[in-house]
């Protein structure tokens, strides 16, 4: 198994290496920062981002790595408010303290208790934002799990599918409701929902396994990861064919030295030292974030509804899963059944 680690981390450093970084780093610099610019769109976050002012943001996992880097760029145009989602209260109170103090004027960012591996917390994140906000311009699913042990969520999904997809399908679900409202406002006419996945979806198993938990609990927590994020394609891609007034897209970061390695440095001494030395490959968090900021605040007319965008802004047109859509549609109807068998209103 730790070899298996070794080589599904080895992969992703190989298509890290060949994206672009900028030279500033938030985690401090990595080997190949120097590349930026090379390769993938041009964009600055601080000056490529459409006016966000009177808009209101949702980002789920924004208390750390990606999700709070993001926050603190979108904070910098402006929108009338955000909503970070995360489990640590604690946590999430010193990212926006963070995030404020860089900020030369203070945003409106709240945060939302979110537990994704469990239905009754989304719920109740759900119904927290409905009873204070009656718009969602933007919503990012940017919170994640990679590299657990074969453990599963409160309903009973194994955890990586479960939260990756299940948790992030069943908040969307429950939010669709503001997201069409805000959709149909004659003042608004660009709301977006961007859903991270991964290049990891490259090895994700047949459907048939995604489908099972036991199928998924027997696998490798790399194939499990894989699985959860060609589900984040899959519906990606659904949602955009559901509903046509909201530009739905999924991203790849690239390999970002982020907190989603903790549980695979945990598991074997070789996976830890060798995600360490591959780690001087990875994309800073400042960086990976691009991609994901790009797809929140470039110009509409720049994207393709329910498209997946590898660093940075580049449409990957060939994906399987974001083409697939019989295979989205069966997934998308199989969540919805899984949910309305485990999930009490």
């Amino acid at each position: 198994m730790a070899l298996s680690n070794f080589a599904f981390a080895a992969s992703f450093a190989s298509h890290a290496i060949f994206h672009p970084l900028d030279f500033y780093s938030s985690v401090g610099p990595t080997l190949n920062e120097s590349t930026f610019g090379l390769l993938g769109s041009p964009f600055d976050p601080r000056h490529d981002i459409t006016d966000l002012s009177g808009k209101v943001i949702f980002v789920t996992g924004g208390n750390i790595g990606l999700g709070k880097e993001t926050i603190l760029q979108l904070a910098y145009h402006r929108p009338s408010r955000i909503y970070l989602g995360a489990r640590n209260a604690t946590k999430a109170r010193d990212a926006i303290t963070d995030i404020q103090r860089q900020l030369s004027t203070p945003v409106d960012i709240r945060h939302i208790p979110l537990d994704l591996a469990s239905f009754a917390s989304i719920r109740s994140a759900a119904a927290k934002f409905t009873s204070e906000c009656d718009r969602l311009d933007i919503l990012i699913l940017n919170a994640g799990t990679m590299g657990n042990p074969p453990t599963t969520t409160e309903e009973g999904f194994e955890v990586q599918f479960g939260t990756n997809h299940i948790g992030h399908f069943l908040l969307t679900k429950l939010l669709l409701p503001v997201l069409q409202k805000t959709a149909a406002s004659p003042a608004s006419t660009d709301v977006r929902v961007v859903t991270l996945a991964s290049l990891a979806n490259c090895a994700a198993p047949s459907y048939d396994v995604m489908t099972s938990t036991g199928a998924l609990l027997a696998a490798s927590t790399w194939t499990r990861y894989a699985a959860s994020k060609a589900a984040n394609i899959l519906f990606a891609s659904e949602l955009a064919r559901r509903y046509p007034n909201i530009l739905s897209v999924s991203v790849h970061p690239g390999t970002v030295t982020s907190n989603l390695y903790e549980h695979a440095k945990a598991s074997s001494p070789v996976s830890k030292y060798s995600v360490a030395a591959l780690s001087l490959f990875f994309r800073s968090v400042r960086s990976g974030a691009l991609n994901q900021l790009w797809a929140a605040g470039a110009k509409r007319e720049l994207l393709t509804n329910g498209a997946y965008y590898i660093p940075i802004g580049n449409h990957a047109k060939n994906n399987k899963y974001a083409t697939d859509a019989d295979m989205a549609k069966r997934l998308w109807e199989w969540t919805e059944a899984q949910i309305s068998e485990k999930f009490v209103p």
